[in-house]
């Protein structure tokens, strides 16, 4: 490595994992051309990486905030357009990184421009992109019948409760929202493989609901829910059936209990929406586009799987990418608004995301357009332009979290009597 150049991450080379993070070289000669890369690795071991070229500045510096790629993994002014971009060697990759107590590891350099792969490497740098933050605790829980991950943020509070229902078990939301003040139970809807799975039991999910309001940190009179998928229908059944969800957030999910029978209190109360299986598209990578198979909510026959979202009390935010090519995101979000207009509810936020994917996630993470589908059993495409889905998952972040700050009010009160409870 060269002793004159520096790569330097600011404000620090720790942070936390929704945190964006500025990438500067120093010590380059003037209008240098050099190859930034960024390396890491999976919870599963698989490797990725991203590159890209810039060249310096008459000082012989280099700021990802204001200098454009001229080439590589993207093109043009992307601060953190090496994280984004990541990306594994085979096909149908995404960057798994779902356990809390482990960082997002990245290994940044430079190196000198040469026509072979990669030339001399004259500076490098780690950042930690750390999911839990200071003073946060987890803990696993398995009561009733339901079980989860409590992340609890540090401080008497009293904190707002939200239940993160995922698709499958990922810590990862759970403990970031943590951070920002938030007592969350990540619950997964699958904890069995989904072909296992012939009916739901939304028993279950209420008991997870009344198990975060009981917790003693926990001042918000209801919780708030978010979820994506198969979690989103689960989520929008909790509003309408379940006392005490106050805030429900859906992300790129159905209007309709998807794929098997949901049940509530010993009977059904939801059939299932189906799949044709004969209007997948198979692509030329092998990725299946898979959103004209699931059948119309609306029509007659499916008339009950429509979850009745009309009845609920509690307050919706609907986020949609337009390029959703798991679900028909956008038009279910526009019928449910709809409807929940025509019965005079104003409880009702939406947002689309144009030439946003199906996987909207905490920002940062890598972007991956196909991936192996769990539920499914085969490679899928998600959908989405890099640039305009990384975007709407930094606004879709803030906006979540100002939706449960907003619906979510807070009891001093009511928690100090839950922990003098405790203590007795």
């Amino acid at each position: 490595m060269s002793s004159q150049v520096r790569l330097r991450l600011l404000p620090s080379a720790r942070c936390l994992f929704d945190e964006p993070v500025q990438v500067k070289v120093a010590g380059l000669r003037s209008r240098q051309v050099v190859t930034m890369r960024a390396r890491s690795m999976d919870e599963r071991g698989e490797a990725f990486s991203s590159s890209a070229t810039y060249r310096a500045d008459g000082s012989g510096e280099i700021d990802l905030d204001r200098d454009p790629s001229l080439r590589g993994s993207y093109v043009g002014v992307e601060p953190m357009g090496l994280l984004w971009s990541l990306k594994a060697d085979s096909l149908h990759k995404y960057f798994y990184k779902n356990k809390a107590l482990s960082p997002h590891v990245v290994k940044f350099s430079v190196h000198e421009e040469e026509d072979a792969e990669e030339g001399r490497m004259l500076a490098e740098a780690t950042n930690e992109r750390v999911l839990i933050g200071e003073g946060v605790s987890r803990r696993r829980i398995k009561e009733g019948n339901f079980q989860g991950v409590l992340f609890t943020p540090p401080g008497e509070g009293p904190f707002p409760a939200v239940l993160d229902l995922c698709t499958f078990m990922s810590e990862k939301r759970a403990c970031l929202l943590a951070n920002k003040g938030f007592v969350v139970l990540a619950v997964a809807v699958y904890i069995d493989k989904p072909d296992n799975n012939k009916e739901m039991y939304l028993d279950h999910f209420e008991e997870a609901v009344d198990f975060l309001r009981r917790q003693p940190k926990v001042g918000s009179k209801g919780v708030g829910v978010v979820s994506r998928s198969k979690g989103a229908d689960i989520a929008l059944s909790l509003a309408s059936f379940v006392s005490g969800v106050e805030a429900t957030v859906w992300i790129n999910g159905c209007s309709a209990n998807a794929a098997v029978p949901l049940f509530y209190k010993n009977r059904q109360i939801l059939s299932p929406l189906l799949f044709d299986s004969s209007k997948i598209i198979l692509t030329e990578s092998g990725a299946s586009i898979i959103k004209y198979g699931v059948s119309n909510p609306l029509a007659e026959e499916n008339r009950g799987s429509l979850v009745p979202i009309e009845q609920t009390r509690g307050c919706f935010l609907f986020v949609a990418g337009d390029d959703d090519l798991n679900w028909d995101s956008k038009g279910y979000m526009e019928e449910m608004v709809e409807r929940l207009k025509r019965h005079g509810k104003k409880n009702v936020q939406s947002v689309s995301y144009p030439r946003a994917g199906h996987q909207l996630e905490p920002p940062y993470g890598p972007y991956y357009p196909s991936s192996f589908h769990g539920v499914m059993g085969r490679p899928v495409m998600w959908g989405g332009e890099p640039r305009s889905h990384v975007a709407a998952e930094v606004h879709m972040w803030k906006k979540i979290q100002e939706f449960f700050r907003t619906h979510l009010s807070c009891d001093a009160a009511q928690t100090k009597a839950k922990l003098q409870t405790q203590i007795r």
